[in-house]
């Protein structure tokens, strides 16, 4: 252990780097766990090709107001891109403002969540319970009757009507 009276500026300097760093680096569940669908990395990239694998396997963002789910109004379900689960019914569907679609409730039992982040930025990752694959995150700022806010990248689903 270090006597704290010799601590220098460069080492409390280097420490506080660290546990910044530290603090931007996000985890997510899709990199650890078992799912009841699994493929490797190369089929992965093969069934979602690029955009859609950035998103789902490695927790990129789609760009804000690009998806075509975001203007979708007819009835529904958007279904996971990666395993077609069922995940959201159009009927929680609701206009966020953001510029990705939006949700107040998933469907029962079709997502799992996870903090992520550390120290000062810590939100709540989405993934799909079949897959794994990243979704987006929920946020505490939605309507009624939940107060969520379940902000999905589109790239990570399909739309089915009916």
């Amino acid at each position: 252990m270090m006597d704290p009276a010799k601590i220098d500026r460069r080492t409390l300097l280097g420490s506080g780097i660290l546990m910044m760093g530290a603090a931007l680096v996000p985890t997510s569940l899709f990199a650890a766990g078992s799912f009841p669908v699994t493929r490797s990395d190369q089929e992965w990239k093969r069934l979602l090709g690029p955009a859609r694998f950035g998103v789902m396997r490695k927790g990129d963002t789609e760009r804000a107001g690009s998806s075509p789910l975001n203007r979708e109004k007819r009835r529904g379900t958007y279904l996971c891109a990666g395993c077609n689960a069922p995940l959201f019914s159009s009927a929680t569907k609701f206009e966020s403002g953001t510029g990705w679609p939006s949700f107040y409730a998933p469907i029962r039992g079709a997502v799992g969540t996870r903090v992520e982040g550390a120290l000062f930025f810590k939100r709540t990752e989405v993934h799909c319970r079949r897959c794994g694959g990243h979704l987006g995150h929920v946020f505490d700022d939605g309507p009624e009757p939940t107060g969520k806010r379940y902000c999905m990248n589109g790239l990570a689903m399909k739309f089915r009507t009916g």
